[in-house]
């Protein structure tokens, strides 16, 4: 049978005609013509102080922690469930992550656990839209605020989700988007840094490209005016091929998410009575991007033999995302049981806006297969005879 990707980016006819018309411009390169009108219809949509298109989400968390002032030895609490992209991000400035566990029920950021690991050395707070779901940003901002700290929305995973009405993305002072290609918006890679100050915008836009500014602007002006290089920067620039065909990925999002949210829908039904898992929980105060769509295996299935079935059967899966504090690079001395618990767990099955009907079901056919084939029986409290 034809294989099932684990995800797929809905790139078509719109986004090669976009691409078009960049080569024909002349200006493939970063920050020209469609990479302005792109941060132009960020802000727009987000209703912020200035957006900076970036080369991905892991560049725009850089910038961003150097524009909030984050210096060595800083300490910075990072939710410790997700890509650990923010805690690479704070370990670039010599500052310490912090991992705070999270919520068994969404999988995002604990406020509760943000609030019992504040040190006088702590200066802010990187919460995680976990895989699509937002955070709890009324409680986490009130803490923020009550200790002068920063908030920054790591909302890579979640384009097109929404908390209280608002979007994802811009639930903080500073706000992160990925445009990679498991991504609702994809440009295969690309990210974004939404801010409510547009100081902190120019600034990343600043260090982004190499402390010089837009060359792209510095064109336009009558002469020769010399750049002076006045920050160390970094390259993080986006193409404006990339550039182009985001412009025209925001413009279907509602589309692409309305069928992901779909996907979602009928999973949840065709697998709402096993027994051997768990569906994702969203509450009733926010939407969920679905990038990945995760469901929770009951302890006594082998995940890593379920995986290896379904792939033979060619349906890609995979581990569902990482527990930070586990990792040895950052050699961290907290523990997140939670974390570590869903870690060790969680599965991810196909999810993507152009998967079918019967595709789904033959998915939850051969994942229900396959968890009660790797599940080994719980045994009473006598033991057995």
């Amino acid at each position: 049978m034809e294989p099932i990707p684990l995800v797929h980016a809905s790139l078509g006819e719109q986004e090669l005609a976009a691409v078009a018309e960049v080569f024909a411009s002349g200006w493939p390169a970063g920050q020209g013509p469609k990479g302005k009108a792109l941060e132009a219809q960020l802000v727009q949509r987000y209703g912020v102080g200035d957006a900076v298109a970036l080369c991905n989400a892991g560049a725009a968390l850089h910038v961003s922690l150097l524009a909030l002032g984050v210096k060595p030895g800083d300490e910075v609490i990072v939710a410790d469930y997700g890509f650990p992209a923010p805690a690479h991000a704070v370990r670039y400035l010599d500052a310490v992550p912090v991992c705070a566990d999270v919520r068994a029920d969404t999988g995002t950021i604990d406020p509760q656990a943000v609030a019992d690991l504040i040190t006088p050395r702590t200066v802010g707070v990187i919460a995680v839209d976990t895989v699509g779901i937002p955070a709890d940003y009324v409680e986490l901002q009130a803490i923020a605020d009550r200790h002068g700290l920063f908030l920054v929305e790591d909302a890579a995973c979640a384009v097109g989700a929404k908390y209280q009405g608002r979007e994802a993305g811009a639930l903080a002072e500073v706000g992160v988007l990925s445009f990679h290609g498991r991504k609702g918006a994809s440009s295969g890679e690309g990210g974004a840094l939404l801010a409510a100050d547009p100081r902190i915008g120019a600034d990343a836009r600043l260090r982004a490209s190499f402390g010089i500014g837009s060359i792209f602007d510095m064109g336009k002006v009558v002469g020769l005016p010399i750049p002076e290089f006045t920050e160390i920067g970094y390259n993080y620039k986006l193409s404006d091929i990339a550039a182009a065909i985001l412009r025209v990925q925001l413009g279907r999002i509602d589309e692409l998410l309305a069928r992901r949210d779909a996907v979602a829908r009928q999973y949840g039904e065709l697998l709402a009575d096993e027994e051997l898992l768990t569906v994702p929980y969203v509450p009733e105060d926010r939407t969920h991007a679905w990038q990945t769509y995760m469901v929770t295996l009951d302890p006594s299935v082998d995940r890593a033999a379920v995986a290896t079935e379904l792939r033979a059967k060619g349906i890609g899966c995979g581990h569902g995302t990482f527990a930070t504090h586990v990792q040895p690079v950052f050699e961290s001395k907290h523990t997140c049981p939670v974390s570590a618990d869903l870690f060790q767990r969680q599965l991810a099955i196909p999810m993507h806006a152009e998967l079918s009907t019967n595709q789904v079901e033959r998915v939850v056919h051969a994942l229900r297969s396959a968890i009660r084939t790797h599940s080994v029986p719980t045994r009473s409290l006598g033991g057995a005879a």
